[in-house]
């Protein structure tokens, strides 16, 4: 399978990469910077540079040719209301509209439980972030690919236990980055789920049987 990943630099997105490279796939990317291109390449991903808020959804799409399946993954994490707009609005969209053109058909985006934080402070940075992520959730619905949309619970940086917890709802905690990102590799790799909206947490039951439960 070739897997393009959008925020391949990023935490969430490199592990994924690792993990799909582990199982024989082909990964390529969008990278900011020439300078990563040589750090990804040795472990064998085919980065791509562009700046994703200038790229075009026709110049993205070029870089999709022949590609099986999207991820987007590239997050703001909650910081300047335009770097908001710009990574988790806009570039969504323009990711959803270079998927077209390019006639991918998958389109897998990485996006937050409503629930990840609450309980504490918000500012109205972080408020709208939130806002924002709902309105993607709803464009990429709506956007006719054979789509799905994982919200993760509040992400750590601890080892993954390879046990979680996945379904259309669940109750917020939390989860490492590694776990999120095996997950994502296991749905890749069962395209029966699609068009659907899952949510992902710590949990008992291992990774593989967590997603062939979500068959519909």
């Amino acid at each position: 399978m070739k897997v393009f990943i959008i925020g391949v630099s990023g935490s969430i997105g490199g592990l994924l990469a690792r993990n799909l490279i582990d199982r024989g796939d082909e990964v390529s990317g969008l990278v900011r910077r020439d300078e990563q291109r040589a750090d990804l390449a040795a472990r064998g991903i085919d980065a791509r540079v562009a700046d994703l808020a200038d790229i075009t959804p026709g110049s993205l799409a070029s870089m999709l040719r022949g590609i099986d399946a999207v991820v987007y993954t590239a997050g703001s994490n909650g910081g300047a209301r335009e770097v908001t707009a710009a990574i988790d609005g806009d570039g969504v969209v323009k990711a959803l509209e270079a998927t077209r053109i390019a006639r991918v058909k998958r389109f897998t985006l990485v996006s937050v439980l409503p629930e990840a934080g609450r309980g504490q402070e918000f500012d109205e940075d972080v408020e709208f972030y939130f806002a924002v992520k709902k309105l993607i959730d709803v464009a990429v619905s709506e956007s006719g690919l054979d789509w799905l949309i994982l919200r993760p619970s509040a992400l750590v940086d601890n080892a993954g236990i390879g046990a979680i917890a996945l379904g259309p709802a669940q109750p917020h905690d939390e989860i490492s980055r590694e776990d999120v990102a095996a997950t994502l590799a296991e749905l890749l790799h069962e395209p029966r789920i699609r068009r659907q909206i899952l949510e992902l947490t710590q949990g008992s039951t291992p990774i593989a049987t967590a997603v062939q439960t979500n068959i519909r």
